[in-house]
């Protein structure tokens, strides 16, 4: 009887041990789907305080639903209707200059012709293609058609199930509200409805400060003559909502595009976004999150460093969400009946 004992012992752990690792393994296979699942439910999250109004004032939530998905296309097309312009402008530069510059490699007086006298660039660019080199360029080529197609499939699935977890939020509550034994559920439902609100407030509070970023980057370049500023205003608020280093990115951009104009206009920029960014680090940011979620900015900047450490930038964006659950359950649960005890 003592040895069956300790067989099945051995047996029962060595099955759950096995099952636990198999459970890891799957979650790790569908880590990419269940950040796109997080990400898509955090932006229905921000959403529901427009949602909430709306039904507020008489709407059916469907209707609501769709009154704010259609501002949001609005808004989004007027974006790339400042955006596409420009690029579609290089782009069409850049296709008509190329039959120049193959003229130029054959005109010793030209400085493409002189580094091609010197260093054989159409000779290199011949032997690398012809030694397998072209197979690496399609390779490469391909890996950034699908690198595309899985940034547009990714795209597609975040917006579809926003548009239905903004749908169904009350019913989704509901559920999950019924998991909770029947004596805690009053209290679990009040904290999970704070905690909702404050990371709406943390997400919005968000989008405010990227909007601060863009108005302030169209203001400088305007009148500096850097072209493309209401271009750049927009790649600066949609870069600056990447926390700790999406700001930075920008304004290394915006700088790069301001030596077209001149050196001391790409220093001035320069200068211009390093002022801006501790404005918006120890000024800007504190407030807004102090006033939105209620978390210490420490707290904020570890946790976006963990996250994106950890998750990459979709980590860093749910880190503070994750944050602002911690703090309210420690408030208002665990540091309660550690003072009762």
């Amino acid at each position: 009887m003592r040895r069956r004992s300790w067989f099945v012992a051995g047996f029962t752990f060595t099955l759950g041990a096995f099952l636990a690792w198999q459970v890891a393994q799957a979650v790790l296979r569908a880590s990419q789907v269940l950040l796109l699942v997080v990400l898509a439910f955090l932006l229905a999250v921000s959403l529901e305080p427009l949602v909430g109004w709306l039904v507020a004032r008489g709407h059916r939530r469907g209707r609501a639903v769709l009154i704010v998905c259609a501002v949001l296309l609005l808004i989004v097309a007027g974006l790339l209707a400042v955006v596409v312009p420009p690029v579609v402008t290089e782009v069409e530069a850049l296709i008509h200059a190329v039959p120049g510059w193959l003229q130029q490699l054959h005109d010793h007086q030209s400085t493409l012709g002189r580094l091609e006298d010197r260093y054989h660039l159409t000779d290199k660019a011949k032997t690398q293609i012809g030694s397998g080199g072209g197979s690496s360029i399609f390779g490469g080529l391909l890996g950034a058609g699908l690198y595309v197609v899985s940034a547009l499939t990714a795209t597609a699935v975040v917006v579809t199930l926003t548009v239905y977890f903004m749908a169904s939020m009350p019913a989704i509550k509901r559920f999950f509200y019924q998991l909770v034994p029947g004596s805690r559920r009053a209290r679990t439902q009040e904290i999970t409805e704070e905690i909702l609100v404050r990371i709406g407030r943390f997400m919005l509070g968000n989008v405010a400060t990227s909007a601060i970023a863009g108005v302030a980057t169209f203001a400088w370049c305007a009148p500096m003559s850097v072209p493309y500023a209401a271009a750049l205003g927009v790649f600066t608020a949609v870069m600056d909502m990447i926390p700790m280093v999406g700001s930075t990115i920008a304004g290394v951009v915006v700088s790069l595009v301001a030596l077209s104009v001149s050196w001391p206009v790409a220093v001035a920029t320069a200068g211009f976004y390093i002022a801006f960014r501790l404005l918006e680090d120890y000024l800007i940011m504190p407030r807004a999150m102090r006033y939105a979620v209620d978390v210490h900015p420490l707290v904020t900047v570890v946790a976006v460093l963990a996250g994106g450490a950890l998750l990459g930038i979709v980590g860093a964006l749910v880190a503070v969400p994750v944050a602002v659950a911690v703090n309210l359950i420690l408030d208002e649960v665990v540091f309660p009946k550690l003072d009762a005890a």
